[in-house]
């Protein structure tokens, strides 16, 4: 798993349950518009709103209709149980990654907890040969996954612990992991880091805002030795744009636009949907460019 990754929003019915054709719909658009692969059921996804089995039908759909190969599924949860149910499902549908949270709610954890907690997660899989990709969001969960935690899982399971996605926006962090794991896939959270990614190391971008610029990224990655610096401040103009409180209600009304489909426009609460204003004056800043728009 390598390239640009985006993290896939989830279409919600009135009664707030994810719909099939529309998340495909998307989910295909972006790997045929230069997405090398998708984080479904990721923060962008809205996944730590939804009950494990509303969870486990969204990572079918997928499962079914995509390549297995490109896809990460989000299974972290602050409870050890259903996060392995979670990932060994994944494991049996053939995700070959699941990207996973410390168990955040309990603090302050020791590294030794840490270690205990992801070990118990691996074993628990056995055999499966599905890969843990650590999630790092601080913001959220309180807690930076340190480095020493990540070398003691690595000795012990270096086939099971192979990645990060690190959201911290911390690419300090970032560049230490990847020159002190040679062949850990280190993701930043920002396509904007694709810029430096020949020189830091890093595997790609795990992004939620690669859902409008993943045409742009897909070129900077692929010209990753020599990148564009155009391409690079068209990316950031409107990542700045997307990014912040609003995020996931941002990403959401940018693919209802595309699509023409208001069911993309709908958020999970507490989130709060944009407003008609708030929607035209994002459109009216981020669709500069002409994109390929649903048949």
């Amino acid at each position: 798993m390598q390239g640009v990754i985006a993290a896939v929003p989830t279409p919600l019915s009135e009664g707030y349950e994810p719909v099939r054709a529309p998340f495909i719909a998307h989910c295909q658009w972006l790997l045929d518009n230069g997405c090398d692969g998708l984080n479904i059921l990721g923060s962008t996804g809205e996944a730590n709103l939804f009950d494990g089995e509303t969870r486990r039908t969204v990572m079918r759909w997928a499962a079914e209709d995509l390549p297995r190969g490109r896809l990460m599924v989000g299974t972290g949860t602050p409870s050890l149980v259903e996060t392995i149910e979670l990932t060994r499902h994944a494991a049996r549908l053939g995700y070959p990654v699941a990207l996973v949270l410390p168990p955040y709610y309990y603090k302050p954890l020791t590294n030794d907890g840490l270690v205990a907690w992801y070990m118990a997660l691996h074993e628990a899989l056995g055999d499966s040969t599905i890969e843990i990709y650590f999630y790092n969001y601080p913001q959220m969960t309180g807690i930076t996954i340190p480095a020493d935690v990540i070398a003691r899982l690595r000795q012990l399971a270096p086939t099971r612990f192979t990645g990060i996605k690190d959201s911290s926006g911390d690419l300090a962090y970032c560049r230490a992991l990847a020159v002190t794991f040679p062949g850990f896939a280190v993701f930043p959270s920002s396509e904007i880091s694709l810029g430096e990614a020949a020189q830091s190391g890093f595997a790609g971008c795990i992004s939620a805002t690669t859902n409008q610029t993943s045409a742009q990224a897909a070129r900077v990655w692929r010209h990753r030795s020599a990148p564009s610096k155009a391409e690079l401040e068209d990316m950031s103009a409107i990542r700045g744009a997307i990014a912040g409180p609003a995020l996931v209600a941002s990403v959401k009304a940018l693919v209802a636009e595309r699509t023409g489909d208001p069911i993309w426009t709908r958020v999970m609460p507490p989130f709060i949907s944009l407003t008609d204003e708030q929607r035209a004056a994002l459109a009216a800043n981020v669709l500069r460019v002409e994109l390929p728009r649903a048949s």
